[in-house]
């Protein structure tokens, strides 16, 4: 029985061995939980055209967009694991989407392979907006308060609407909306006053003139948009609302191919010229230790037990 049990253990050893230098053998099928264009779909394509010289394969970006992220996700839980399909999530996907109803466990069913990016996400204002700082918008609120409108397009936004209560007993009037597109052309037109977006969505209309930034919801200035102030610097030091990019597997996806998929992110992310497109787009590439699974992991666990408590108490899918 030991001679067996050592046989059986050297097969595997063999097996996993000659997993991962032949890994991958073909295409690898990256899932994007959003429609074309968007700015998640945008760095998937940025990083799927950089690892493919790396892995030797291509990667397929296969947009599955619908029910905020989480039908993409649920295609990415029912694939085989075994390294050829993997996604790119975010906070709405694999933190906010609890508001729906999932027939996966986002703390269960996925293996992290690495955090890509902290992508600062703005609070931004109509242009003719009577408050220019956070201050001047609390008063503002104070003053008439349910008079100004604060858009509702997604599980992030409407948590930061509620964060921003909690903290500062702010008065104002959330207003439903489909996605930041046409919550974006209401701001530019002056029909809607706030909105919290990611800065790579807002950055163009802030530098063209069409909206106000109010506030950074970062812990610190972000390199892509150094002018901007922080929430903090604004007297309101817990209003924080980061989006972030980062890969996943199924769970059980072997080790070898984490390793590879994570070694070829961690390459691509160290160049100059990505971290200049980031940049132009609005995005910080993450921490080196954040690149890690393990520091994926982490960075999904500490989102899940700070944003959980607040989503259960009161967010709703529309």
């Amino acid at each position: 029985m030991l001679r067996l049990l050592a046989s059986l253990a050297l097969a595997l050893a063999a097996l996993s061995s000659a997993y991962a230098q032949s890994y991958p053998t073909h295409s690898i099928t990256l899932v994007v939980p959003f429609p074309p264009g968007g700015s998640t779909d945008t760095t998937a394509r940025i990083m799927a055209e950089r690892m493919r010289p790396l892995l030797g394969q291509p990667i397929v970006v296969e947009n599955t967009g619908g029910a905020g992220g989480s039908i993409g996700v649920g295609r990415l839980a029912r694939a085989p694991a075994d390294g050829y399909t993997i996604d790119i999530g975010q906070w709405d996907t694999h933190v906010g989407s609890i508001i729906y109803k999932l027939n996966y466990d986002l703390e269960k069913d996925f293996e992290p392979i690495g955090l890509i990016s902290v992508n600062p996400q703005l609070l931004v204002a109509k242009k003719d907006l009577a408050a220019n700082t956070l201050p001047e918008l609390l008063a503002l609120m104070k003053k008439d308060p349910g008079k100004v409108t604060f858009v509702n397009q997604n599980a992030a936004a409407q948590v930061s609407g509620l964060l921003l209560k909690q903290l500062t007993n702010a008065e104002f009037t959330f207003i439903p909306y489909r996605g930041a597109g046409p919550a974006m052309t209401d701001l530019v037109a002056g029909h809607v006053d706030l909105l919290v977006v990611q800065g790579a969505v807002s950055l163009p209309q802030v530098r063209a003139g069409a909206i106000k930034a109010i506030a950074n919801l970062s812990p610190h200035r972000s390199d892509s948009m150094p002018d901007i102030p922080t929430s903090a610097e604004g007297g309101v030091p817990g209003f924080l609302m980061s989006g972030w990019f980062g890969f996943w597997a199924p769970k059980g996806t072997p080790k070898e191919a984490i390793d590879k998929l994570n070694g070829a992110m961690r390459q691509v992310l160290a160049d100059p010229a990505v971290k200049a497109k980031f940049t132009e787009l609005g995005l910080d590439v993450a921490a080196p230790e954040q690149q890690t699974p393990a520091g994926l992991a982490a960075f999904q666990k500490a989102e899940i037990e700070k944003w959980w408590p607040i989503i259960k108490s009161g967010v709703k899918a529309d």
